[in-house]
């Protein structure tokens, strides 16, 4: 029977921009699903409990990791600090992920000793004071996820109630001169979760060179009617541009098929037709392929991708320029879509091209709202 369980990426870790190269590592030593996933921002009476929680569940987890907790994920200076909560789904779902994410160990262990096989022998620390083997210096687990299932669900129990009254995007900071901050919108599209691998894990990594901050995160399933206003102005593109070329291609076919000379008439009725035809089915290609439904069609098949929001000085410019152009036989080396995408469709991710498209798009995909805390309450309610 499937189970959830979760991993939180600290905020240690989160400001390191070490996202990326941790989901990958999730995504590909397990069977596992991730089906939701939420940046949070907690405030000290949820981070309390969360400690609190911890210190009944003591063994096998060391105490110092409620203190850990508490030191932590608790709001500084009055600002609050960016978690991100994942959500997986499977079988032994605790299990799996305690393994994927490594023991804390809190004897002294030299750098020689350390394999660097699991998530925390990689991006954790535990430093040991060398006057008393007892004490630490330094501590950073880099994630915290439940080993057992009594105690994620104990957990989650907590974490739902956080996400229910938690708005999805992050709004934790002031900048000096909020004129020169921009917001942008990435979609990390289905070509990437058709089978568990690093690439999700990989094109956040390749995002995070911009040093823009992650402030809003959701795992999304697209529907079609979201699909054909998202994509409604590409439509209009897609016809322009397409349905002269085939229209002119249909002409050399049948004047070369009939041995018949045709006149620009013809051609224009033929850009009219086919044409636009053509280009109406293109578009429909697009609306399946993110939404996993074509409007002429009642076949259905899964459609998962990721939406991300971003933040910073020219975020539109430098997430587009890491990106790549929308062909990725014509990007730069380098470029996220030069590295996944297969085509101008299945190109690995989309992301705004402007700051008044990021304002259309967000509400198309709803980017404040989360579905991950409902899961949480499905999952639970079946068990109670």
């Amino acid at each position: 029977m499937n189970s959830i369980s979760y991993v939180l990426i600290t905020p240690y870790t989160i400001a390191k921009s070490r996202t990326g190269g941790l989901l990958a590592r999730l995504m590909t030593r397990s069977d596992l699903e991730l089906v939701g996933a939420q940046m949070i921002a907690p405030d000290k009476p949820f981070v309390d409990a969360y400690a609190e929680s911890l210190r009944r569940q003591a063994a096998p987890n060391p105490s110092f990791l409620a203190d850990y907790v508490e030191q932590s994920l608790a709001p500084s200076g009055g600002r609050r600090r960016r978690s991100l909560f994942l959500l997986f789904s499977g079988e032994d779902t605790h299990r799996k992920l305690a393994e994927i994410c490594g023991h804390l160990y809190p004897e002294h262990r030299p750098i020689s000793s350390i394999p660097g096989e699991t998530i925390r022998d990689t991006y954790g620390d535990l430093i040991v004071s060398e006057d008393d083997p007892e004490k630490f210096t330094f501590f950073e687990p880099a994630v915290l996820t439940p080993r057992s299932k009594e105690e994620a669900d104990a957990n989650l129990k907590l974490f739902v109630n956080l996400l229910k009254k938690s708005d999805n995007i992050i709004e934790n900071i002031e900048y000096p001169d909020p004129s020169k901050i921009e917001r942008t919108l990435v979609i990390i599209k289905p070509d990437n979760w058709a089978f568990a691998s690093a690439r999700p894990g990989t094109i956040l990594d390749m995002f995070s060179q911009t040093g823009l901050r992650i402030i809003g995160i959701k795992i999304h399933h697209m529907c079609q009617d979201e699909a054909l206003d998202f994509y409604g102005p590409v439509e209009d593109a897609l016809k322009d541009k397409l349905s002269p070329i085939f229209g002119k291609k249909a002409r050399e076919i049948l004047e070369q098929h009939f041995a018949v000379q045709l006149d620009e008439t013809v051609e224009k009725s033929l850009s009219d037709s086919f044409g636009a035809a053509y280009a109406r089915d293109q578009f429909y290609q697009i609306v399946e392929f993110m939404s996993g439904h074509r409007p002429d069609k009642t076949e259905t098949h899964a459609a998962k991708c990721m939406i991300v929001v971003y933040e910073g000085e020219n975020a539109v410019k430098k997430i587009r320029d890491v990106l790549g152009p929308t062909d990725p036989l014509k990007a730069p080396a380098g470029t996220i879509r030069r590295e996944f995408g297969s085509n101008v469709m299945v190109n690995a991710a989309h992301a705004s091209d402007s700051s008044e498209s990021f304002m259309r798009e967000q509400k198309i995909v709803r980017i404040h709202e989360n579905e991950t805390a409902r899961l949480i309450d499905a999952y639970l309610s079946s068990y109670a």
